[in-house]
């Protein structure tokens, strides 16, 4: 059986975009795309678990191309968002669900041999609480983005409502690292003061949490705190900022110190940010950003 580094789970999503001034764009994504391209990109062995339509599976052709092995779900619709920015600050968003291509179940997964697997859903529909136990119950170490347990679907207005997560100590219980930004935060403790949420997210059994908002990325590990700030030039690709940081983070962790990762995470979260789509640099780009935050150009 082939090994992987990291395996990503979650919905691959065709979006529509709706910036506060500017054209609707249009994209394929989610979190697990955002996730996965930034870990193949970097280099390491990634595999990509999703779930839809076997009509749209050209929009996976992209993950393939930048060497991830994808192992597809078939589902009889995949999930579709409307994703609206109704003011300049990028951190507050509204969306809607307009299809979705149900939940991932414990049957329909591969079997596969992966150093880690990170669950990242969209929404609340993607998987259950219970495809999390039975994945730890395998001997799988687990990371989880906490985004789509804290976006609730109503099935009436289809709008994806923002609240906290009900069954969030299980949900930690089960993981070894947690994502969350700073309004899944606020939602999850109550307050968007940064360290005051790291506290009491790892009250709540968090044991190493990733706080990111605009200006940079908080970590809270082995009783710590650390921050770093995003040092972009200027934003084009505010979509998959979390995830590329998080990702990002995850494979420098493998044989780095807290605070050493932190700083390729958000070197490699800036060079992101004046891209549209997914990460697409290199190590050595990453690399060259932490040296020279303010880097211009291409060399």
């Amino acid at each position: 059986m082939k090994k992987y580094d990291f395996a990503f789970i979650g919905h691959t999503s065709l979006n529509q975009l709706i910036p506060f001034e500017g054209s609707p764009r249009s994209f394929s994504g989610g979190a697990v795309t955002f996730a996965a391209m930034t870990a193949a990109s970097l280099g390491k062995r990634t595999a990509l678990i999703t779930k839809a339509a076997k009509r749209d599976e050209s929009i996976l052709m992209p993950m393939k191309e930048r060497g991830m092995d994808v192992f597809l779900i078939p589902a009889e619709e995949t999930t579709r968002l409307k994703i609206m920015y109704p003011s300049p600050d990028v951190d507050f968003r509204e969306i809607y669900q307009e299809k979705n291509a149900g939940p991932i179940t414990m049957e329909e997964m591969p079997s596969i041999d992966a150093s880690f697997l990170h669950l990242c859903p969209v929404t609340n529909q993607d998987f259950t609480l219970d495809l999390m136990k039975r994945l730890k119950e395998k001997g799988y170490r687990l990371s989880i983005d906490m985004q789509g347990f804290v976006r609730h679907f109503d099935p009436v207005t289809r709008k994806i409502h923002f609240r906290d997560a009900p069954e969030k100590e299980k949900t930690f219980a089960l993981a070894e690292k947690v994502k969350v930004d700073v309004q899944e935060a606020k939602l999850l403790t109550g307050t968007d003061d940064l360290e005051k949420a790291a506290l009491i997210l790892e009250d709540l059994g968090s044991r190493e949490t990733m706080i990111t908002r605009s200006d940079g990325v908080f970590l809270r590990c082995d009783g710590k705190t650390y921050f770093e700030k995003f040092r972009n030039r200027y934003t084009l690709g505010r979509t998959g900022r979390g995830d590329t940081t998080f990702t990002a983070y995850m494979f420098r962790r493998v044989d780095h110190n807290p605070l050493e990762s932190l700083k390729f995470a958000a070197a490699a979260a800036s060079i992101k940010l004046e891209n549209s789509g997914p990460f697409n640099g290199t190590l050595e780009e990453v690399i060259r950003r932490m040296e020279d935050p303010f880097l211009r150009g291409p060399e």
